[in-house]
């Protein structure tokens, strides 16, 4: 084997790094994968032949290698190992030149082994190598593993069957390339050597409108193709028989050979034709064609990168390269299918000046896609170029009620179905629906999904191919009435999921849900599902409000904030074209909650006020405090202390009018929260010892969790760290029990924080880990981003600098998307502090002058001072002494317009030594 020196290179980087991270678990690095957005699975094997320098990553494997080495690196610098950190091009240099070198000696596999010489290789009657063949670089792999002769390739039973590899496509319809992928394997096999008798291909147009093969004439071709003559060749009845004697005598002569058999619908086409080891055999079919004895190889749509580099190959110019985001949104509105992505390339090739983006655009609309997916001519093997087509091959095949099946499933909202969602869909018995979902999966028109057992789910063209058969088919399918029931079922479901969420309801007993994380993990797992039936219910239905209201404390127990500001939106828009005011009340109320949660707390505001009119213009009391309590939390959020307590007092009289002990005591929690805001914790103190009493007797955790929240603060607040630490353990306790994921984050968090400031590091920092996963959980963003503050700086403390980089850079990006500014501004602070502390001078520069924008764009000049101070050190440092002596000069000016004139004089000191330096020219 000749030496790979490239590979080699990167195989000892690669090592290296390792060892110097200290050799973590391969458990380790496969759970880094799943960490990745999105997740990536890779078996810890493949990791391993990487480290053990057996194989080169693939290209499928890009994105994860580059976080694996990011986070080797950060580890080796944790441990202080010495490790010279490499910088990410470097290691993308090494990965291609390694990848090219293994890929000149057959596709990163090892070299062919010599073999012996003999008599001359058997024919081949392959079609060409497939131009342009991109991907599938990990099918590809366990497709020649099995056609390896020194493999076996079947769990060593050495029958017919057992020499097969069926290549199906899970995407569930043609076009998605399992042709290609067996071509492209038989041919690497040839190359190889490892068929001396030869490769014999047959199509044999399993789902072709034409007749089908017969097993006869393919072993016809087959015995010719091996050199028998005409004159020899037996009756059509024996046939078969002279091919078994031939594969036999072949096989005693040492010559394997291997059979690709393509478009198989069954394997009764096919179970004749069968060699036994050490042949081999290589199927391609639309079905699973579970019964064939056979390892399976599973073909999905080619994920974004590959489908992005077939677009390329296909193209042949610069487009895709100059192009690449048009170039993604092609290649997904094409949903990665090879075949569709071939007949873009090509229509592209004939207007070789047309932008990717008009082309891009041309496909959004959903009702023509199928229509302009097509081409004039035939592909490679003869048929047409058109998706509607190949999928008209599949259809075709499908029995009446499969057809029937398959077009209401398309109508269904939502990515996936459930078996049971399916058996109000079709009006079916659970075994007769079941029966025909596997069915359709069996032919890949349906596929198992992947959010968990008895979940099914179509690719986008399917979809689209199913939804337009459907529409003309509405009446006879009873199309309206099917998605009604289902409909049905979702509201139905989601209701009674809802009842389950606050554990002090009593409620009947329930044959769908035992308790409430079975029916928490329900909502879970049909979210998406339950906020696209919302959105497609016609206003009529019960679900177009039904759902919203149904899901409204789901959604703000566990994060799901967007999905309540689109559904209570909906609602809201269907109850006032009904002139349903307290309905539209009712769903405003939602939304302003789900507002405040996101921090848009103006508009919030402004939704309360409406509410509140609303109330007060149908006499509703109750629900009138309820929104001026709503609007008293948004306002103090707002910092407009003296608005928000004239909203609580209002709310309380109006809770007291109607005798609500729950409200009084809800109202008498948030103001005492309120009190504490504004600087007065003894009264918050006092009055919140007062209200746990009632909450506890009246059994609401949810709000007795909330009031501990808030008197922990309150006694931080004091000076009282032991107090608050066992207020906040208790408010720990009711919101988890009441379920409130959303309350138990943020008590985690405040929680975390007096650990710190008590000294409890090991304590502080699990804590603030906790509540991170928490606020990650429920997508509160400004939680996680506080959360990584306080480890940061306790992190910062503790010395680890290169940790605290790490907390800070992703807080101060959160904290920017959720349109904090400035906590953004302080946490560029501390970032820069940290920076500076591990030696990354120019990167505190860099990040110091974001922060100085954020502080003039919020006018404060305090903190512009610091920072100016900040940037003048820092480039002194750096040696840039005249540029230092400008920021100090400025944090001078800045200082003595505030009346700071002992900080003033600091800068104005250190910007004179500055001067000085740069005037002599000496280092700093």
């Amino acid at each position: 084997m000749a030496v790979e020196k490239r590979a080699q290179r990167f195989w000892a980087e690669l090592a290296a790094v390792y060892k110097s991270a200290g050799d973590p678990t391969l458990k380790s690095l496969v759970r880094l994968g799943t960490q990745q957005t999105p997740p990536v699975k890779i078996p810890a094997s493949t990791i391993n032949d990487w480290l053990n320098g057996r194989t080169v990553p693939s290209r499928n494997y890009d994105r994860y290698v580059m976080a694996l080495i990011g986070f080797l690196q950060q580890e080796a610098a944790r441990k202080e190992s010495g490790y010279t950190r490499r910088p990410e091009g470097r290691w993308q240099q090494l990965l291609a030149a390694a990848r090219q070198e293994r890929e000149a000696a057959r596709g990163g596999r090892p070299a062919t082994r010599a073999t012996a010489p003999g008599p001359p290789p058997g024919s081949a009657t392959l079609p060409p190598d497939p131009a342009g063949f991109t991907g599938r670089a990990a099918e590809l792999d366990l497709l020649l593993d099995l056609l390896d002769p020194d493999g076996d390739p079947g769990g060593g039973s050495g029958d017919a069957a057992a020499a097969a590899v069926v290549v199906s496509a899970v995407a569930g319809m043609g076009g998605v390339g399992k042709t290609a992928l067996a071509v492209h394997a038989a041919n690497q096999a040839w190359e190889r050597g490892w068929f001396p008798g030869g490769i014999l291909f047959a199509d044999l147009r399993g789902y072709s409108t034409g007749p089908h093969v017969e097993v006869g004439a393919v072993a016809d071709r087959f015995l010719r193709a091996l050199g028998v003559k005409v004159k020899d060749l037996p009756d059509t009845d024996a046939k078969l028989d002279a091919w078994r004697l031939h594969l036999n005598t072949q096989a005693a002569q040492g010559r394997p050979l291997l059979v690709v058999l393509d478009n198989v619908r069954e394997p009764g086409q096919i179970g004749a034709l069968l060699p036994a080891a050490p042949h081999r055999a290589l199927v391609t079919s639309r079905h699973t064609l579970s019964s064939l004895p056979a390892r399976r190889v599973d073909l999905s749509p080619l994920s974004s990168a590959d489908a992005v580099d077939l677009l390329d190959r296909t193209l042949r110019d610069a487009r895709v390269t100059g192009q690449r985001d048009d170039a993604l949104r092609l290649a997904r509105l094409c949903g990665h299918l090879p075949l569709a992505l071939k007949i873009i390339g090509a229509l592209l090739r004939d207007e070789p000046v047309r932008c990717l983006a008009d082309q891009a655009d041309e496909l959004q609309d959903a009702r023509d896609r199928l229509d302009l997916l097509t081409y004039d001519g035939d592909d490679d093997e003869g048929r047409p170029l058109a998706v509607r087509a190949s999928l008209e091959l599949s259809y075709q095949h499908l029995t009446e009620p499969q057809q029937r099946a398959l077009r209401l499933l398309a109508a269904a909202p939502g990515p996936d179905v459930s078996t049971t969602a399916a058996v109000a869909l079709l009006d079916k018995t659970t075994t007769h629906a079941r029966r025909l979902l596997v069915g359709l999966a069996r032919i890949h028109l349906l596929e198992p999904a992947t959010t968990g057992p008895e979940r099914w789910t179509m690719h986008d063209l399917v979809r689209l191919f199913a939804d337009d058969l459907g529409q003309r088919e509405a009446a006879g399918d009873g199309r309206e009435a099917a998605v009604s029931r289902l409909l049905h079922h979702y509201l139905a479901t989601a209701q009674e999921a809802d009842s389950h969420l606050w554990p002090e309801q009593t409620r009947p007993a329930s044959g769908t849900f035992t308790d409430r994380d079975q029916a928490r993990a329900w909502l879970e797992t049909e979210r998406n599902n339950l906020v696209a039936a919302a959105l497609a219910a016609p206003a009529h239905h019960p679900a177009a409000t039904g759902l919203a209201q149904a899901l409204a404390t789901y959604f703000t127990h566990f994060g799901h904030f967007t999905d309540s500001i689109r559904l209570s939106t909906t609602a809201a828009a269907v109850f006032r074209r009904a002139g349903d005011r307290l309905g539209e009340g009712d769903a405003l109320n939602t939304l302003g909650a789900a507002l405040v949660s996101v921090r848009d707390l103006e508009r919030a505001a402004d939704i309360f006020r409406e509410v509140v009119g609303i109330c007060r213009d149908v006499g509703d009391r109750r629900h009138e405090a309820m929104a001026l309590h709503n609007l008293g939390s948004a306002l103090m959020r707002l910092e407009r202390f003296p608005e928000a307590a004239e909203s609580f007092h209002r709310a309380l009289a109006f809770f007291g009018e109607t005798d609500d002990l729950f409200g009084q005591a809800q109202t008498m929690g948030s103001m005492a929260a309120l009190a504490v805001d504004a600087g007065r914790p003894e009264h918050a103190v006092q009055t919140l010892t007062e209200i746990v009493v009632p909450l506890r007797e009246i059994g609401d955790r949810g709000s007795l969790g909330m009031a501990l929240s808030h008197l922990g603060l309150a006694l931080a607040r004091l000076g009282r760290p032991d107090e608050a630490v066992t207020a906040y353990t208790d408010a720990l306790a009711a919101l988890r029990h009441a379920g409130d994921r959303q309350g138990e984050g943020t008590t985690l968090r405040s929680l975390g924080s007096i650990l710190v400031e008590s000294g409890r590091a090991g304590e502080a920092a699990r804590t603030l880990t906790d509540a991170i996963a928490v606020c990650q959980e429920t997508d509160d963003r400004h939680g996680e981003a506080m959360a990584l503050t306080d480890l940061g700086l306790l992190r910062y403390q503790e010395r680890r600098f290169a940790d605290a980089v790490g907390h800070f850079t992703t807080a101060a990006t959160l904290f920017g998307e959720t349109g904090d500014r400035n906590h953004e501004a302080s946490t560029l602070n501390n970032l820069g502090g940290a920076l500076v502390a591990t030696g990354r001078l120019t990167d505190a520069v860099n990040v110091g002058t974001r922060e100085l924008r954020i502080c003039r764009e919020l006018g404060d000049h305090e903190g512009e001072g610091i920072v100016l101070k900040n940037l003048g050190r820092t480039l002194s440092e750096l040696g840039h002494f005249n540029a230092a002596a400008d920021h100090l000069t400025d944090a001078a000016a800045v200082f003595r317009e505030l009346g700071d004139r002992d900080r003033a004089a600091e800068a104005l000191l250190h910007a004179v030594a500055a001067r000085a330096r740069a005037a002599r020219g000496q280092p700093d």
